[in-house]
C-alpha cells in the first residue's frame, strides 16, 4: 500500500473509531456499574463516567476535526489510561479472565489507533502564515494628521452621559 492508500484507510479507521469511542463513552457514561463489576471495581463508577466522558470527546473530536491525528494520539494516550487501570486489576483472581480479555481487546483497539495515528501525522506540517504589521499603527492617519482632528466633537444632546464622563468644553482646557 502506498501512503494515498495508508491516508485513505487511515481516515476511514479514523472515522470508525471515532464512533466506536462515543458508543464506548455512552455505554460507560450511562451504565458504569456493568464495568466495574466486570473488571472487580466496585466503587469506582464516578472513574468509569470519567473515561466514557472522555471517550465521547475523543469521539467528537475523530468526526468533526479536519486533522484527525491529534485526536487519535489523544486516544492512544486514554487507551495507555485503559491499560494502566485494567493492569492493576489482573492480580484479584475473581475478575482476571475478564480484566485479560479487555485487556486484549484494548490493546487491538490501541494497535489501530496508533496505525492511523501515525498514518495521519505524516506529512501533516504546512508552513504556518505569518504577518508582518510591524509598519502599522492601528490609526488610519499618521499621528501628526490626526493631532487635534477631534477637538471639535461635541457629544449630542440625546446622549444620557453623566457630566464627569463629558469631554472639557475649550475653555476649561486652560
Amino acid at each position: 500500500m502506498h501512503t494515498a492508500q495508508h491516508r485513505h484507510f487511515a481516515n476511514r479507521a479514523a472515522t470508525g473509531l471515532g464512533w466506536f469511542s462515543i458508543g464506548l463513552g455512552l455505554a460507560e457514561l450511562c451504565f458504569p456499574r456493568f464495568f466495574t463489576r466486570a473488571f472487580g471495581m466496585r466503587g469506582n463508577e464516578g472513574l468509569v463516567r470519567f473515561y466514557g466522558l472522555r471517550e465521547i470527546g475523543a469521539g467528537v473530536g475523530l468526526l468533526t476535526a479536519r486533522d484527525k491525528a491529534p485526536w487519535l494520539w489523544a486516544r492512544v494516550a486514554g487507551d495507555g489510561l485503559d491499560i494502566a487501570t485494567l493492569a492493576a486489576r489482573l492480580p484479584d483472581r475473581s475478575s482476571r479472565a475478564n480484566v485479560e480479555v479487555a485487556l486484549a481487546m484494548v490493546a487491538g483497539v490501541t494497535a489501530l489507533d496508533v496505525y492511523a495515528a501515525r498514518a495521519l501525522s505524516q506529512g501533516t506540517s504546512q508552513p504556518v502564515l505569518t504577518y508582518d504589521y510591524s509598519a502599522r499603527s492601528g490609526f488610519p492617519a499618521s499621528p501628526e494628521a490626526m493631532r487635534g482632528i477631534a477637538r471639535d466633537f461635541q457629544v449630542p444632546r440625546d446622549f444620557q452621559t453623566p457630566e464627569a464622563l463629558r469631554p472639557l468644553r475649550p475653555d476649561q482646557l486652560h
